[in-house]
């Protein structure tokens, strides 16, 4: 069995060049909800240094809710947005002689898209008209999924090794209490479980059916670097392959 093991980086939270070393994909910032055209280079190229996957992570143009507030945007602003931010590092990444892998949104977008296939569909063809063989990274069985399949596109299904779940399928709000998961073994539990068992438990105190092909730390989460070396060293110990989910 092969997972990929991604990380929300480029975000200015101080642990990229650790992260790198231990990551096989990188979802970096494009500018909107944080990052600049400085902070995408100096990422791309550690990205390409340490030979992890490069992907784009498109967010509301909302540096100071850092993306994570939900927005009622017209789709021909959330389809201009959204390409934006991909061919801004996709330029960047080919001047310095790498490639675009993957994209996945950020924060109240993907929340959103998760569960709004319009939006989906929206976010979906905007990847297409990008480049048709990125991969759409989304949670596992969301409409985003779904939408990225309907379109012609490779995806990656989603899954939160420092978030906990919902019956529903989606991630327990962040306003909500027991939102994070900040305990490295709950960490590694909760992903042995997801691989090992094809299920997650749910805040609620039952189980959820969930598929996984790559699996998230946040880089602004609590202590990334110990939860992301915890996680590939199980994964590792139980046979796990951890590659690139393009290799």
């Amino acid at each position: 069995m092969k997972i990929d093991l991604n990380c929300d980086v480029g975000e200015g939270c101080g642990y990229d060049a650790e992260l790198m070393s231990i990551v096989t994909s990188a979802n970096i910032a494009c500018g909107y909800h944080a990052g600049d055209a400085v902070t995408m280079k100096e990422t791309v190229d550690l990205a390409i240094k340490n030979g992890v996957s490069i992907g784009a992570h498109p967010g509301y143009p909302d540096r100071e809710g850092f993306g994570r507030r939900a927005k009622d945007i017209s789709t021909p602003e959330i389809f201009e947005i959204i390409t934006d931010q991909i061919f801004a590092l996709q330029q960047i990444t080919s001047t310095a002689g790498g490639r675009l892998q993957h994209v996945k949104p950020h924060g109240a977008l993907y929340n959103q898209a998760a569960k709004d296939p319009f939006l989906a569909g929206t976010i979906a063809a905007a990847v297409k008209t990008v480049d048709k063989d990125l991969i759409l990274f989304g949670p596992a069985g969301s409409a985003l999924i779904e939408a990225g399949s309907q379109a012609g596109l490779r995806t990656a299904a989603e899954v939160f090794a420092d978030r906990t779940y919902l019956s529903d399928g989606s991630l327990t709000p962040r306003s909500e209490p027991n939102a994070l998961i900040d305990d490295v073994d709950k960490a590694v539990s909760q992903i042995m479980a997801i691989i090992t068992n094809l299920n997650v438990a749910t805040i609620d105190g039952g189980t959820l059916p969930l598929n996984a092909d790559t699996i998230c730390i946040h880089g602004d989460g609590a202590n990334p670097v110990e939860f992301a070396q915890a996680i590939r060293d199980s994964l590792v110990k139980s046979g796990v392959e951890v590659a690139s989910i393009g290799s």
